[in-house]
């Protein structure tokens, strides 16, 4: 996952609004969102590579989320895969003290998911686990709420379309998933890579060949913790291989 933004508690029929985007070599096998069997309880996608996934959520009505961070330097190819970290998440095995015991396993990574008091984001370097306040929040390959180009642009956006009195337009939310005007040069982050792929990585939507935007997912929830989930697929060229949505309510 590259990019997740988040709006807590703003809007006032959907409490948690999140639109997420997964970059990815388009080589990686991958199956589409789904109820993993054999008991249904998580919906995701599932990377079929290392058998995890990069953000789902389950039928009490939790999410969980991830990102790499961007420290080239720091990337050790013996180290467990990330994302059965979102599913350890979703099944409930993982706390933020299994998580500062247990995150040297990990290549660094960002983690956003629910506890029964709210939602946070564990950023594996520093090992600070912050709980996320109202408002609106964005996480990429640095720390939560860096603010890098994306960032700021995909927030300002939402911020501005969640001001509307409506309900959340789920074609909207997909069309600033889908912004890929990449940042001016002197506006670009330093992360240890080339400055090609600074610029490449610098939009919300990647398009390239090789490596880039998988898929978008639009999760809201509403008062009820009643989910709409939405996901669509990408290919290398930015054609969309399919969309669907799936909605859970809580009884």
């Amino acid at each position: 996952m590259c990019i997740l933004f988040v709006a807590l508690e703003v809007h006032p029929d959907y409490p948690l609004i999140v639109c997420a985007n997964r970059d990815e070599f388009h080589i990686r096998p991958t199956e589409p969102a789904h109820f993993w069997p054999p008991d249904d309880q998580i919906l995701a996608g599932k990377d079929l590579q290392a058998g995890g996934t990069w953000l789902g959520i389950n039928r009490s009505g939790k999410l969980a989320a991830l990102t790499n961070i961007r420290a080239p330097q720091l990337q050790q190819n013996d180290k467990l895969s990330r994302g059965e970290l979102v599913i350890k998440a979703l099944r409930e095995e993982l706390t933020p003290d299994w998580l500062a015991q247990h995150r040297h396993s990990y290549n660094p990574f960002n983690l956003l998911f629910s506890l029964d008091d709210g939602l946070y984001c564990y950023h594996s370097l520093s090992g600070d686990c912050t709980r996320l306040t109202p408002g609106f929040h964005a996480i990429s390959n640095g720390a939560l709420d860096d603010i890098w180009p994306k960032m700021a642009k995909g927030t300002q956006a939402l911020e501005a379309l969640l001001s509307k009195e409506t309900p959340p337009d789920i074609n909207a939310l997909l069309t600033i998933m889908t912004d890929d005007t990449q940042a001016d040069d002197s506006a670009l982050p330093q992360t240890g890579i080339s400055l090609e792929w600074e610029r490449q990585l610098s939009s919300i939507y990647i398009k390239h060949p090789e490596y880039g935007t998988r898929s978008t997912s639009i999760v809201l929830f509403d008062n009820q913790r009643n989910c709409e989930f939405t996901e669509v697929r990408y290919d290398g060229k930015g054609r969309n291989l399919g969309r669907q949505s799936f909605k859970l309510t809580q009884n």
